[in-house]
């Protein structure tokens, strides 16, 4: 791999037109094909985990599993409720209903305990998961209805339709961080290039990437299915990475030029940015499909879905820096040349002298700079206590799964949602027992059941939602029924709860379920499995795997990156200064994230409603990827330094070079990272917003307070001893082995790995 970028500079170089031709061809192929095979989404039975996930598999055995359900409400628009009025509606979505081929039956009509609204129940053909892509008819029934009965309020909920809703939203949530992430991107490629053309070909690659990844993601969920979360991944980091690796890439192009004065011609100056700026691409990107492949580890289908996006967009991000990037160039530059004689001429005939080139770094990077270099210890003891400090409220973290009462009241099924449970209390949480025997223990299983319900009417923390008796027409009033399979050997019990799912009162009735009601019951019956599901023992249980899975995901992550560090610089001391510097980096951000997103104080500013923690996905997820990120600024920024060195500069000079000729070019990549990962606060789902404050954040901390702070001042403190065990090498120039031909070099990185 030491001479691949450059050997597939110079191919790409010489036959820019079938390169460019070739990429183009390439994508329109990814997504042909994926669209052709389509997306395999994930079934319900992909996301059970722990004792929940073997409850549902249990009750899908039997054919007890759960079923969509919406829930048609019927009110009076002001006013007292006219039953004859609200029973012919009734009447009227029941048949409509039932016309529909989605709908499996229809149930009763219940009124309210204080008499105010009817209810129609309305059970979808299926699985749970479908129900969002079959509930669009019953919507529109649903309104048909509202519109044939003016003066009542006629409206529908349910997983299904606050399902759809949250994707509807979070279509148009990612519409707009596009809106304000792509012309904050194409500004700031303008201010770093001056050009028009220049500032379009990492956009250009960057969307053209983002189009092939998805299309592979399509081809690829066929072996790993989708969870619906690969393609808000790979427009995020897409964007993110593959405008980054351009950038590095065109930066050095661009200094090969400015070097050359005119004496190289593009092919030679693609070939000589390809020995440096193009294996560093290269390691960048590995380091990052690497760490990302450590959420396999999860067990988890949304992880894997997460982390296949992300290593599909980031390896089609690398192939095309490699690939079509040096060819663009060639182009650009055979026209850039052209353009740059005429002006030479004209202002030779002036008498004009010739303009000096840029500075590489301005008076903002050198004031950066100046602490670290004058001042290394002080500079790096103050660096990371302030990053230490961030990092403190990390410490006092909660990890909770959010459940449908956590999603924005922007969508319309949840302010139904909200006027249902309010209603109907008992519809807020459901515990499930499911247990498996004998045939022949069906009736003491059953018996065992009823007592365990009749235990949980006593609980106050169920009671509320089981008894109701001054109204007999509501079905709380009666006792939970069981539920057994045609073959006797399984049965499920159904207990409500008057708590919202992600409530501390809904964790304690489960608790309480758990370790006391089922021992004392169905749990003394010997050889019957006994299991719990429902919404709130999916989020327990879905958190406790993800922290049982946590200490082998992020002890591999950390030995990887070691690893990878240390395989690019052939440095130990390199290698274990990145873990602790990525370390540092993710420690801070998360403090950020618990500080104003486990609080209340930030909540007019950033839009959310605090779920009094952090959702549960979010910090394993977080470290991986800003691990990977991480990588990026550590293997461009010592590479300029390793470069430095090898070209005869002292330790300390190297550092310093090295720095300020990677300063700008890595501040303005972290510009569009910051600004792509930011767009995601404006998002409605709190999920999403912390997942790109936290991404942001770090990038920022990342790219200034480690990379222009504490990398430096720690290199300049250990000198020589920074590269151990790796000698001192010499100058370029030394023939190969064979002796076969040099390649063009320009940077260490074709001495490296």
């Amino acid at each position: 791999m030491r001479h691949l970028p450059v050997r597939m500079a110079r191919w790409s170089a010489r036959h820019a037109g079938r390169a460019i031709a070739g990429w183009f061809a390439f994508v329109v192929l990814c997504l042909v094909a994926g669209i052709a095979l389509g997306t395999n989404e994930a079934t319900t039975k992909d996301f059970w985990v722990g004792e929940a996930g073997r409850a549902e598999a249990t009750a899908t055995e039997g054919g007890l599993e759960r079923s969509p359900t919406e829930r048609i409400m019927i009110r009076a628009g002001s006013g007292e409720l006219d039953m004859a009025a609200a029973g012919a509606a009734a009447r009227d979505v029941t048949a409509r209903m039932r016309e529909l081929p989605e709908v499996e039956s229809v149930a009763a009509p219940v009124r309210s305990k204080d008499g105010e609204v009817l209810l129609v129940s309305v059970v979808l053909n299926g699985p749970e998961l479908e129900g969002r892509k079959n509930v669009v008819p019953l919507l529109e029934q649903t309104a048909a209805v509202g519109a044939d009965h003016p003066d009542l309020v006629v409206e529908e909920t349910g997983s299904p339709a606050i399902s759809k809703g949250v994707n509807d939203q979070r279509d148009a949530d990612l519409a707009l961080s596009e809106r304000i992430s792509l012309p904050v991107t194409v500004v700031t490629l303008l201010i770093v290039f001056g050009s028009v053309i220049m500032a379009g070909v990492p956009l250009l690659l960057a969307l053209s990437s983002i189009a092939a990844a998805i299309g592979l993601s399509m081809v690829a969920s066929h072996v790993m299915p989708d969870a619906g979360v690969g393609t808000n991944l790979i427009l995020l980091i897409g964007l993110a990475v593959g405008v980054d690796y351009t950038l590095f890439y065109l930066k050095r192009e661009r200094e090969e030029r400015a070097r050359a004065g005119g004496r190289l011609g593009p092919e030679a100056l693609v070939e000589l940015a390809a020995a440096t700026a193009g294996r560093a691409i290269v390691i960048s990107g590995l380091a990052v499909i690497v760490s990302t492949a450590t959420l396999y580890l999860a067990t988890d289908v949304i992880f894997s879905s997460l982390a296949t996006g992300t290593i599909l967009v980031v390896a089609v991000a690398v192939a095309s820096s490699l690939t079509v990037l040096p060819a663009l160039l060639v182009v650009i530059g055979r026209r850039t040349d052209r353009l740059a004689l005429r002006r030479a001429a004209r202002r030779a005939e002036r008498g004009e002298p010739a303009r000096a080139g840029k500075p590489e770094t301005g008076r903002v990077f050198a004031a950066l700079l100046r602490p670290a270099r004058t001042r290394p210890a002080l500079t790096l003891c103050l660096s990371v206590l302030v990053m230490l400090g961030l990092a403190v409220p990390a410490l006092g973290l909660k990890l909770i799964d959010p459940g449908r009462d956590t999603f924005s009241r922007d969508i319309p099924a949840m302010r139904v949602y909200d006027r249902l449970t309010e209603s109907f209390p008992e519809l807020l949480v459901t515990h499930e027992v499911v247990t498996r025997s004998t045939p022949e223990r069906a009736a003491q299983v059953k018996q065992a059941l009823e007592d365990l319900g009749r235990r949980a009417q006593t609980d106050p923390l169920f009671a509320q939602a089981q008894k109701n008796p001054e109204n007999a027409e509501t079905p709380e009033s009666s006792p939970p029924t069981v539920r057994t399979s045609a073959d006797g050997r399984i049965s499920v019990l159904e207990l409500s709860v008057p708590h919202p799912a992600p409530s501390a009162a809904a964790i304690a009735s489960l608790t309480r379920l758990r370790q006391d009601h089922i021992p004392a019951t169905v749990g003394r019956l010997s050889g019957v499995e006994t299991a719990v599901s429902g919404d709130v023992a999916r989020g327990r249980d879905y958190v406790s795997h993800e922290s049982d899975k946590l200490p082998l995901v992020l002890g591999l992550l950390l030995l990887m990156t070691f690893l990878m560090t240390v395989w690019a610089f052939r440095s130990v001391v390199i290698g274990a200064i990145g873990v602790v510097l990525n370390l540092l980096s993710a420690g801070a951000s998360l403090g950020m994230l618990v500080l104003v997103f486990q609080g209340t104080w930030a909540e007019g500013l950033l839009n959310f409603d605090s779920l009094g923690a952090i959702a549960s996905r979010v910090p394993l997820f977080l470290v991986v990827i800003l691990f990977g990120l991480s990588m990026d600024y550590q293997v461009f920024v010592v590479s300029r330094i390793q470069e430095a060195r090898q070209n005869g500069m002292s330790a300390r000079e190297a550092v310093l070079e090295g720095i300020n000729r990677s300063a700008k070019v890595v501040t303005s990549a972290a510009i569009v990272m910051v600004t792509v990962f930011g767009a995601f606060v404006a998002l409605h789902l709190t999920e999403m917003k912390q997942m790109g404050f936290c991404l942001a954040v770090a990038v920022l901390l990342d790219a200034v307070v480690i990379r222009l702070m504490v990398l430096p001042s720690v290199l300049l403190l250990l000198g020589e001893h920074a590269w151990w065990p790796a000698r001192r090498p010499g100058r370029f120039g030394r023939g190969r082995r064979g002796g076969r031909a040099q390649e063009p070099v320009a940077g260490p990185l074709t001495e490296v790995g």
